[in-house]
């Protein structure tokens, strides 16, 4: 029996992981309330979806299936032409969020990668707080 060592096998390897973003824009595309952040997206939401899940195969330590085909992903630089601020990201949390609760995955688990997801979503912000 093989050792479970990588989140990315914690939450179910490769189907886990395109369900989980087939999830995320069903959520993103069918919620009026993260339509800010759906508008960002193109017209036809699949190749987003399909970068997510690469980026996210890489990122919870399966293949580097993004690096392969897109070099370092630069998280960062590649969401500057978008204004990303505390309501932006607070909207695809809360699609990672809901698509997560659709996963059969431990809570803490669940718990520990919306934690990396929220240090990870933040850092994207890229315009000031309106105050």
């Amino acid at each position: 029996m093989s050792e479970i060592n990588t989140p990315y096998d914690r939450i179910g390897g490769e189907d886990a992981v395109r369900r989980l973003c087939q999830t995320f824009y069903q959520i993103m595309c069918d919620t009026a309330q993260t339509q800010l952040i759906r508008a960002m997206h193109p017209p036809e939401i699949g190749i987003s979806e399909e970068k997510l899940y690469l980026f996210l195969t890489g990122w919870l330590g399966g293949p580097s299936l993004y690096t392969d085909k897109f070099g370092h992903p630069r998280l960062r630089a590649r969401h500057l032409p978008f204004p990303i601020g505390i309501e932006e990201r607070d909207q695809w949390l809360y699609c990672m969020a809901q698509a997560l609760k659709t996963m059969d995955i431990d809570e803490i688990f669940a718990q520990q990668l919306m934690s990396s997801f929220v240090q990870t979503a933040d850092f994207m912000r890229n315009k000031p707080d309106q105050g």
